[in-house]
């Protein structure tokens, strides 16, 4: 199943360099239609159909709880360390942030998962892909984009306003509030489906990112490993799974797909921010490939321990 899941990446990654060097324009193009499928479609009816049928324990609810302590925690270093200690433009500090406090914990942690762990362990996989990173991003991520955007007419109103226009956030809540008669056993194995199927459509955004950086001379093919992309690095394969196992032995005992989510690296969802608020496209590309690269033998760890 590792095997599997490592290929679909590579395969992916290297089908998108392709179709940017084919063509520029095609390449675009399909770059923009991805992010609007996943930011438009697939995030939102995902998330609405498995947040509508989520059931939280007591125990599994504390270790979400713990996760988002967690989250938080790697964010706010992220912040202090590109403002204070790099010194970055804000756009790169709002990268930064959104590639460290968003994991991978649907398009790869869940599979993953699956591989290490077994089938019994795809529950609270899920769980903490739906309740954890899903409102992350549609949440934080979406805030953090908002705040730390560019654009010159980006004033508190308008930065309200890019926040509000938020299909995912709707679909979170509609899930949340929504009854298990809504969403019937074929739409959320549809769901699942969808989740597993957007490994590929999000990695092959990868490679056409990577490759339209590589060819304007901002990125490096493979991507260069700096300052910024090592701090993401650290902080979320390093920082975010020892924070999750030092909190579960001093608090409660967490799931073991809870420590292998917390070691996932960037998500992808962290280039569709990129693209909709103009943080810093190369820094976000480079994380979301080195992090990749390195995370299986780290889950692998934290999944043994």
């Amino acid at each position: 199943m590792i095997g599997l899941v490592v290929a679909v990446i590579a395969v992916s990654v290297a089908a998108g360099v392709a179709i940017e060097r084919r063509s520029r324009i095609d390449a675009r193009r399909v770059s923009r239609l991805i992010v609007r499928f996943v930011l438009w479609f697939a995030v939102p009816f995902a998330s609405f159909f498995i947040v509508a049928r989520l059931e939280l324990t007591v125990g599994v609810g504390v270790g979400l709880g713990l996760a988002y302590v967690v989250q938080a925690a790697v964010g706010v270093a992220a912040y202090l360390i590109g403002s204070r200690l790099l010194r970055l433009p804000r756009p790169a500090v709002g990268a930064l942030i959104c590639c460290v406090m968003l994991s991978n914990t649907g398009f790869l942690g869940v599979p993953l998962v699956a591989a290490l762990l077994g089938p019994g362990a795809l529950g609270p996989a899920v769980a903490f892909d739906a309740a954890v990173s899903g409102p992350m991003f549609v949440v934080a991520g979406f805030l953090v984009g908002a705040a730390f955007s560019p654009r010159p007419a980006a004033s508190g109103a308008a930065r309200l306003r890019a926040f509000l226009r938020n299909p995912p956030l709707y679909a979170v809540i509609a899930g949340l509030l929504a009854p298990d008669a809504l969403a019937p056993d074929v739409l959320l194995d549809v769901a699942h489906v969808l989740v597993y199927a957007l490994l590929p459509v999000g990695f092959l955004l990868v490679g056409i990112t990577l490759a339209t950086e590589a060819e304007d001379g901002a990125l490096g093919l493979p991507p260069r490993l700096d300052a910024p992309v090592a701090t993401v690095m650290g902080l979320r394969l390093v920082l975010a799974p020892l924070l999750m196992l030092v909190l579960s032995a001093m608090i409660v005992d967490v799931p073991d797909a809870y420590l292998v989510q917390a070691a996932m690296p960037s998500a992808i969802n962290s280039l569709v921010l990129a693209h909709a608020y103009l943080l810093d496209l190369r820094l976000a590309a480079a994380a979301v490939t080195w992090t990749t690269a390195a995370a299986l033998p780290i889950a692998v760890v934290a999944g043994a321990l």
